[in-house]
């Protein structure tokens, strides 16, 4: 759309009505045939929706200024999408693969810190995808901790992550085994050569920003909407999808992840089983029906390699009930009957695919004798 027209946009209201609009049609996740139709997960969904809008409104309307990049929190305590792990401190900033960038940081004691150049938005019609990524394996820090990143699409020497012309967002995600007792990293990022501060608002990109927003919340909806129908089919089991599944999410690097889909009937228990691999972190969760990790700051829905006890032989007993049964790792259900769930393998060798059966919560004293 050229400038004229959104204007044009801007002053009779069009662009207000229409981002309106497009919001109603994303209601539409809610009442597939294969969506629950309950009025609980319902509601759930309705709220899904609203949180999906701030965060859009917080990308695509706040923190949309390539040159004048800032971090800000996406998926968090009370706004969440995609399986969000609870044990992750998700970072996000807007790029523009056209010019070069800088990050200066301090590593902190966190266990797995991954940035990572993307380029794609959910909803958006265009590929989706990765166009660089640094593991803090590989990174490299001074005697202090500290650290600087070079982004661009010319290779740099050093810390160096790639982009492409259509690379448009940075992700970091920081995964902590204990977040009481780990420090999260320090991070500033700078456009390399703008100087000066941020224009003022420009009516035509706000025009744009408002359709992304819109965009963004009916894709995210629908991307894991249909991902919840695919898990759907297999209940009360956990696999791996395939990276084609995965990739338009704008999945991390050096990470498996065990997606499935639970629902349980009154007095039944889910009962997950594996031996952890030699990692540097794992994790267990249970979302809701719309990929919500559930509120794990009321209830015990996660599990990592730190938190979890493990049985004589190494193995893990995992259970999803509506109670404690007193036995293994307790994933309380929180009101839930249904919902999906994942386990993560971060940087794993030779991880096992996680055994699962629903068991009576009255049996599983013999099911899991001590």
């Amino acid at each position: 759309m050229d400038e004229r027209a959104a204007l044009e946009r801007i002053l009779d209201g069009r662009s207000w009505d229409d981002f309106c609009e497009s919001l109603k049609g994303a209601r539409s996740a809610l009442f597939r045939a294969s969506s629950p139709a309950n009025a609980f997960d319902r509601a759930e969904g309705y709220r899904h929706l609203s949180r999906l809008l701030r965060l859009a409104l917080e990308r695509f309307v706040e923190n949309d200024d390539p040159e004048h990049p800032r971090f800000y929190a996406m998926a968090r305590e009370d706004a969440k999408l995609g399986a969000d792990n609870p044990d992750c401190r998700y970072q996000n900033c807007r790029l523009d693969g056209q010019r070069e960038y800088r990050i200066r940081g301090h590593r902190g004691s966190s266990t797995y810190l991954g940035i990572g150049s993307y380029y794609g938005s959910y909803g958006d019609s265009s590929p989706s995808g990765c166009s660089g990524y640094m593991d803090s394996a590989d990174l490299v820090v001074d005697a202090d901790g500290r650290f600087e990143i070079l982004l661009s699409q010319k290779p740099q020497p050093g810390n160096w992550i790639p982009m492409e012309p259509r690379t448009s967002s940075l992700i970091v995600r920081e995964f902590f085994l204990d977040k009481t007792s780990e420090t999260p990293a320090r991070l500033e990022i700078e456009c390399i050569g703008v100087t000066g501060p941020p224009a003022p608002l420009d009516p035509a990109a706000l025009d744009r920003a408002l359709h992304a927003a819109s965009v963004f919340v009916k894709g995210s909806v629908d991307l894991f909407t249909g991902w919840a129908e695919l898990f759907a089919q297999r209940p009360n089991e956990l696999h791996a999808p395939p990276d084609s599944v995965r990739a338009p999410a704008h999945k991390a690097t050096n990470q498996i992840f065990y997606h499935g889909y639970w629902q349980l009937a009154e007095g039944e228990a889910l009962l997950i089983t594996a031996k952890p691999p030699v990692c540097r972190y794992w994790n267990f969760q249970r979302n809701n029906y719309w990929l919500e990790s559930l509120d794990y700051r009321y209830h015990p829905i996660t599990v990592n390699k730190h938190s979890v006890k493990l049985e004589p032989d190494g193995t893990f007993r995992i259970v999803v009930a509506s109670r404690d049964p007193g036995i293994g790792n307790w994933m309380d259900t929180a009101g839930h009957a249904r919902g999906t769930m994942g386990l993560r393998w971060n940087l794993a060798y030779d991880p096992p695919e996680p055994v699962c059966r629903v068991v009576r919560i009255d049996d599983l004293a013999a099911e899991c004798p001590t």
